[in-house]
């Protein structure tokens, strides 16, 4: 009938109810022609197929036509609505249901949105793609958490991801804030990389820099060198911080070079980073 809704008989019923449930969810509607509840049922099954955009296959059973498939489920009354995954049956109901009840039900037996954006992210990773996972990581977790939904497994992996790109500070607030539940063995591991990073995260240019820095605090010029060094290191957030502090001074230090440097960090983070719009804001209220 199309790619989300299938008539089953039993030409067919190997490939869609065995064989497609090997790919995604089949929703299985078992009705007839004289089965009231049935008529009502089917359109809400069938609006909710669309809807869901083939996250899952509706397959239409008439259960007076195909009586022996509807023998082997088991199907003692109509409507009865069976969900199949791997092969086997997964969940299911009889009789009418109002439309929020299966939404709720579909909803926990289909994958997340954010485990999608997973499931990419991954494949870029295994690919080295870091800068490519990196958004879709940070999307799932926020996704997650706008559903009050706790997902320590993504922002571990987002605190890895950061980790490979240098940018420690923000790998260590993810890891900080992972609930005490969540502390498991890859929270450990996780944790002593961060842990490390910090260790060694300050190159001997960058320390030389601190140091005179330090001891004349007013020289907007090794303050310059020294965010330079920070963002070629991977220390975004230092480089920005100090990069903002010298606007604060002085917005056209060094013929607006400090304003350009600071516009070019800021897009070597990607659009939508956290980091990045935080600084966006403080940029354009110091501007305007």
């Amino acid at each position: 009938m199309s790619e989300f809704v299938v008539n089953i008989d039993e030409s067919n019923a190997q490939r869609y109810l065995i064989e497609e449930s090997q790919a995604r969810l089949v929703v299985v509607d078992f009705w007839a022609d004289w089965c009231g509840p049935c008529k009502s049922l089917m359109p809400i099954l069938e609006n909710l197929a669309s809807q869901y955009a083939g996250q899952f296959l509706l397959a239409k059973v008439n259960a007076d036509e195909q009586a022996a498939i509807a023998s082997q489920f088991g199907v003692r009354s109509l409507p009865t609505v069976v969900l199949m995954r791997d092969g086997q049956p997964l969940d299911g109901f009889m009789g009418a249901q109002p439309e929020t009840a299966i939404r709720e039900m579909l909803d926990k037996h289909l994958p997340k949105p954010w485990d999608t954006a997973v499931a990419q992210a991954q494949e870029l990773l295994t690919q080295e793609d870091v800068s490519g996972a990196l958004p879709l990581l940070r999307d799932a977790l926020q996704q997650a958490e706008q559903q009050g939904v706790t997902r320590s497994d993504i922002a571990l992996l987002l605190a890895q991801t950061y980790l490979q790109l240098n940018r420690v500070e923000e790998a260590r607030r993810l890891v900080d804030e992972v609930p005490m539940v969540d502390q498991d063995a890859v929270y450990d591991q996780v944790k002593a990389q961060v842990e490390l990073k910090q260790e060694a995260a300050k190159s001997p240019e960058i320390a030389a820099l601190e140091a005179k820095l330090n001891e004349d605090s007013d020289n907007l010029s090794v303050a310059y060198q020294l965010a330079i060094q920070f963002s070629q290191d991977g220390h975004h957030r230092e480089a920005l911080e100090l990069l903002f502090s010298i606007l604060q001074r002085d917005l056209n230090f060094d013929d607006g070079a400090v304003k350009k440097t600071m516009m070019d960090v800021l897009a070597s983070l990607g659009k939508g980073d956290p980091l990045a719009v935080e600084f966006q804001r403080k940029v354009f209220t110091l501007m305007y």
